[in-house]
């Protein structure tokens, strides 16, 4: 893999990623095992990443931590992990407690496994997961948090149920759009008269969440995240997985239906009545708004920039819903040369045939510069294409760059700092039009 660069970075640490991950889990209560200051940190970022999404239960300031100092690295933490536990198990009501490691245990050598176990004997329902923050992103804390759930917390042994399905691969926080597009994408599963466990909506329950196993099919909406805890859970359950892109809009939910109903075997007319029914719907509310997109030229030149699920959902539904033209796509994750080949494939598989120029950059500094390589400034030629009208589309790391081109901007990928985040979401024919919305109100803010 090519040098990685941090600047202005568009996540946290492994350790932040499995936390969030574990406060968005129903009745679920993180322990931390590290230093201290590590849960203020990673609060305080969702806060400014994550559309004002700070708090949640025994989440944010209140995470329970073993704030390990020099007296532990020195003789070993795990004495004071056994007190912290038993302090939470004491004064905190959970369903759930999981133990997530920082990185100064691990480099100690610290086994939190015989500690959790101890416990665990004891009738605790607490599991831990290894999540040193020198292990990856956050977006790879979410995958080790579900493994160890694969791992430790879901019951063996169970048939399957027909028509009962996981959806996995919004991470929590990371998304700050996560708590809608969940349901978003739950809700087009349910159509097909599916049952669907998401794990980290309201409507999730620890209970469903052990019994997981039944499921005949796990749906992962990433070509990325949740990928190795999919394996696991083949492993363990004997449950397959299908890869597909986040579904934003008529022509990826569309898609998303057709492939999932063909892998469960469920008849060719019931996919083709929701599909109608919902294109229906959308066309509906879209109508009105035709006159004006056109005498108003709504359509836009684009900038795409986010991670790996949006920038390729993103520039998808403007190119082939929206008639937007998204000159540059930029894909912020730091990917591996599979990842990297299964983006490009998506991208290259625009049903309106269009093509986007799609970079991969970590650095949120160099987006101009890929920009100023593809469509040159103009240097006084008496014509010049200009990039006009534009819209960039990103995080809010992307505001300078917008103001550069003139463009007005919406911040949907993290970070996400100009917006406060409830249960908006964007995936399916419904997010789609939300999307849609969003995306014309920012054009038309300054009239």
């Amino acid at each position: 893999m090519s040098e990685h660069f941090v600047e202005r970075a568009r996540y946290m640490c492994s350790l932040g990623g499995a936390t969030g991950t574990v406060t968005a889990l129903p009745g679920a209560i993180p322990i931390l095992h590290s230093a201290s200051g590590c849960a203020g940190n990673f609060a305080w970022t969702q806060n400014g990443g994550s559309g004002l999404q700070v708090g949640g239960y025994c989440g944010s300031l209140t995470v329970p931590s073993s704030n390990m100092q020099e007296n532990e690295v020195v003789f070993g933490g795990e004495d004071r992990l056994r007190e912290q536990i038993a302090s939470t198990l004491k004064v905190m009501d959970g369903g759930l407690y999981v133990v997530l490691t920082g990185c100064v245990p691990e480099m100690i050598g610290d086994d939190i496994f015989a500690v959790v176990n101890d416990f665990r004997e004891e009738g605790a329902p607490i599991i831990g997961a290894i999540t040193g923050g020198f292990r990856g992103n956050s977006y790879w804390g979410y995958d080790l948090v579900l493994q160890a759930l694969v791992k430790d917390f879901l019951t063996r042994g169970l048939s399957k149920v027909k028509g009962k399905v996981n959806l996995w691969g919004i991470v929590p926080y990371m998304d700050p759009f996560w708590r809608g597009n969940l349901e978003g994408a739950r809700r087009l599963l349910e159509l097909l008269g599916l049952q669907v466990n998401t794990f980290f909506t309201p409507a999730d329950t620890l209970d469903n969440i052990r019994r997981a196993g039944e499921a005949e099919l796990n749906v992962i909406v990433s070509d990325i995240y949740g990928h190795e805890a999919a394996r696991h859970f083949q492993e363990r359950h004997g449950t397959p997985y299908l890869t597909l892109p986040l579904p934003i809009g008529p022509s990826a939910s569309e898609e998303f239906l057709r492939v999932v109903g063909d892998e469960l075997g469920l008849a060719a007319d019931q996919v083709d009545g929701v599909i109608a029914g919902e294109k229906k719907h959308y066309y509906q509310i879209l109508e009105p708004l035709t006159d004006c997109y056109n005498d108003l030229d709504l359509q836009r030149y684009a900038v795409v920039v986010g991670d790996g699920n949006y920038a390729v959902a993103l520039s998808r539904f403007l190119a082939d819903d929206l008639g937007w033209l998204p000159e540059l796509t930029v894909c912020t994750d730091q990917v591996k040369d599979d990842e990297r080949e299964a983006i490009s494939a998506r991208i290259d598989g625009f049903t309106s045939g269009y093509r986007t120029n799609l970079v991969f950059e970590t650095d949120a500094s160099e987006v101009l510069g890929h920009f100023n390589r593809h469509w040159p400034r103009s240097k006084g030629e008496k014509y010049y294409n200009a990039f006009s009208p534009a819209f960039v589309v990103g995080s809010s790391l992307e505001r300078e760059l917008a103001l550069q081109l003139g463009a007005p901007h919406l911040s949907v990928s993290f970070p996400v700092a100009n917006r406060a985040v409830l249960d908006r979401g964007y995936t399916g024919f419904r997010g789609g039009l939300r999307l849609a919305e969003d995306l014309f109100s920012a054009v038309v803010a300054n009239r």
